[in-house]
């Protein structure tokens, strides 16, 4: 059975994103588009295209051109807007990188990406620098002032003009954000203009903005959810965007509070905070009139916990890199009986349920794997034809990996995944990636990593380790914590004597799931 909207198809623009984005900059002129929420530094639309402009011309000046790639390895500034809108007009493609990722990890996405340049920081060039100079970066732009590097502002410094380019929504990429997909290491997820223009024009469609909503860019822009659906969404509609570089709960209250933010794009645990910690009473949210959450699932009890405490509306979103970011969203104000229900499917798209085993099509309330299709669906993942072809079948459709259902009206509820991704406050942790980390060390046999759940970050990574040598838990929680990004750190760890596998030698997770939640039902 296919699910379509209950809403009527969009007709969606033609133009490359960039002109897409700025279309309603000359009739916004000087309200503020971008602001630093720390330090309340402003970019209104007409400097956002300026400098955008500028960006452009410094870029072509320099030769980078279509196809040309730009890492952009950067917390969340109104910078971020100007690189990222500047290298789609320029007709390059953005490879946006984790803020958190170790050099090992930027080396990987540098070099798999073919990135030529890279935007950063001073503060990430401990890790950022031999990464470029490992992986023959031809120019590193920072924001400021740092020794071997180009600062920002000089590749801004120009007349403005820029040379016109030819863009094919439909065939150019323009973004590149790394996904783990359903297994392995992260993989380049292909996104063209038209990709990126489907998911922010259609998502647009099933809640209603204002013009004097201010929105909080604290979830991070190189992240699909922060980069279509807050960064480029909001430019788009013409709102407001605080940005905050790094969470920290009370400046978020803080900022929440100063700037009177009205629409709040949250991840579960964000949700979990304002809906429990006691800071929250400290400080007036009153301003906030909705809430998004998205990335994980949220439970029917969390979600009306937290509207229930900041007095607002609450809707989930679902979505994935490879789908440009959502493809099913809730309608605030959600009818009671379908809290925990991740919305209806986008306009424009289709989506249906289908078995795990058999890949038959399933009815409505028969649980199976949730698979979508429509114009917002990647072209397929970088320089990987195979993990193309295991997630994109030849009709079109994408197979998320996850589980869920749909009821009678069309409402999605995503309960399980296929896959074996860790979601760790949102972000993904690939199990494979940490196994083969662990058994590289000299006293270790075997292992298997797991999520356990946990109620803050939703899941956890927690390792079996089979041991050859002595070693206590603690060192090897520190040997990955030394070579991995925090979020990918081992939080639990168990000594067992082998790890459960198939006759063809694969680890069976599902039974270590079952004995986890097992033990921690006690």
């Amino acid at each position: 059975m296919i699910f379509t909207s209950h809403l009527p198809d969009v007709s969606l623009p033609t133009s490359d994103l960039t002109s897409v984005v700025l279309s309603k900059v000359d009739a916004l002129g000087d309200k503020p588009a971008l602001i630093d929420g720390p330090t309340g530094r402003t970019l209104t639309f007409l400097q956002l295209r300026q400098q955008i402009d500028r960006l452009v011309r410094g870029l072509q000046q320099r030769g980078f051109g279509k196809g040309d790639v730009m890492a952009i390895f950067c917390p969340n500034l109104p910078e971020y807007g100007v690189v990222f809108l500047g290298v789609a007009k320029a007709g390059g493609i953005n490879t946006t990188v984790n803020s958190l990722y170790s050099t090992t990890e930027l080396v990987h996405q540098f070099t798999d990406s073919g990135a030529r340049f890279l935007v950063t920081i001073p503060q990430f060039l401990d890790r950022a620098l031999p990464a470029a100079q490992e992986c023959g970066i031809e120019e590193v732009f920072v924001l400021g002032q740092a020794e071997g590097c180009t600062p920002l502002a000089a590749l801004l410094d120009n007349d403005g003009k820029p040379e016109p380019v030819a863009i094919d929504p439909e065939i150019d990429l323009v973004a590149l954000p790394y996904s783990s997909g359903t297994t392995g290491l992260s993989k380049g997820v292909m996104l063209t203009h038209a990709n990126l223009i489907a998911n922010m024009v259609l998502s647009c469609e099933m809640n209603v903005s204002y013009e004097d909503d201010r929105l909080l860019g604290v979830l991070p822009f190189f992240h699909i959810y922060g980069m279509v659906l807050i960064l480029n969404l909001a430019v788009y509609r013409g709102l407001t965007l605080v940005t905050m570089p790094r969470f920290d709960l009370e400046q978020y209250l803080q900022l929440v509070q100063d700037y009177k933010i009205t629409s709040l794009n949250l991840v579960p645990p964000l949700v979990l905070a304002l809906a429990k910690h006691p800071l929250v009473d400290s400080y007036d949210l009153s301003s906030v009139r909705v809430i998004g959450s998205g990335a994980a699932p949220l439970g029917r009890d969390l979600e009306n916990a937290c509207a229930e405490r900041v007095d607002c509306d609450i809707y989930q979103g679902y979505g994935l890199t490879e789908v440009a970011g959502a493809c099913h969203v809730n309608t605030a104000p959600v009818p009671a009986e379908k809290a925990g229900s991740v919305g209806r499917v986008l306009p424009n798209t289709e989506s249906k349920v289908v078995d795990t085993e058999s890949g038959a099509d399933l009815g409505t309330g028969e649980k199976g794997e949730v698979c979508v299709r429509g114009p917002h669906v990647m072209v397929g993942y970088l320089n990987n034809e195979e993990a193309t072809q295991g997630c994109l079948d030849p009709e079109g459709w994408f197979h998320t990996g996850d589980i869920g259902y749909a009821d009678e009206d069309g409402f999605f509820y995503i309960v399980d995944r296929v896959k074996e991704l860790i979601k760790y406050k949102a972000y993904q942790v690939a199990p494979a990636e940490l196994e083969a980390l662990l058994v590289s060390h000299a006293a270790i046999a075997d292992a298997a990593v797991i999520p356990s759940p946990d109620e803050e970050a939703g899941e956890v990574p927690k390792a079996f380790v089979v041991l050859k040598g002595e070693i206590s838990p603690e060192d090897i929680m520190q040997f990955v914590a030394e070579n991995v990004a925090p979020h990918k750190k081992i939080r639990k760890l168990e000594i067992v004597d082998e790890i459960p596998k198939s006759a063809a030698g694969k680890i069976l997770r599902r039974v270590l799931v079952e004995k986890e939640r097992e033990s921690l039902q006690g």
